[in-house]
């Protein structure tokens, strides 16, 4: 069974937390890497101590440009999927996910520019009354790939995989 490729793509983001949280989330949803814009990312891990692991990861990388990331790094075929509050889009409970996918959100602070949104094939928008976290987005994103996309088995074995080593809870029967 061939696995598929999914891509995060972070314009110019600002806040260390967000983009550590955004790593976690490619791990737990199985994605497989991240790539980022601009120059306020690097600029905040030199100031931030707590994060100069996560900036080190093999699993981000900086480039210029989303496509050329896409054109360069991914399979042939990969989509971009705008995922913003524009004009048009698809609502993400309507949408069917590609098999190779670069997902790219707009910065914490702004949204992503028209000729990304003009250049994406697709362009998708989570249903809120107000605008998500950037981290946030991102996971309900995954995790809207993830249940639609993918058949997880649930078992007692996958939570006790997946849970904090000191938790040890059970459902009384």
């Amino acid at each position: 069974m061939k696995k598929n490729h999914v891509s995060i793509g972070l314009i110019n983001p600002k806040d260390t937390q967000n983009v550590g949280s955004v790593l976690r989330a490619i791990g737990c949803y199985q994605a497989n890497d991240v790539y980022f814009t601009g120059n306020r990312y690097e600029y905040a891990l030199k100031h931030n101590t707590d994060t100069h692991n996560a900036g080190r990861s093999s699993l981000i990388s900086k480039v210029d440009s989303m496509v050329e990331a896409r054109d360069q790094n991914m399979p042939e075929g990969t989509k971009i999927v705008c995922v913003e509050l524009v004009e048009g889009a698809i609502p993400l409970p309507d949408y069917q996910h590609p098999e190779n996918a670069l997902y790219v959100f707009g910065p914490e602070d702004g949204n992503l520019k028209q000729s990304i949104v003009n250049a994406a094939d697709e362009v998708v928008y989570i249903p809120t009354v107000g605008c998500m976290n950037l981290a946030a987005t991102v996971n309900v994103l995954l995790y809207d790939r993830l249940a639609k996309t993918q058949h997880i088995e649930g078992s007692d074995d996958l939570i006790r995989e997946s849970r904090d080593n000191n938790n040890h809870l059970k459902v009384r029967l």
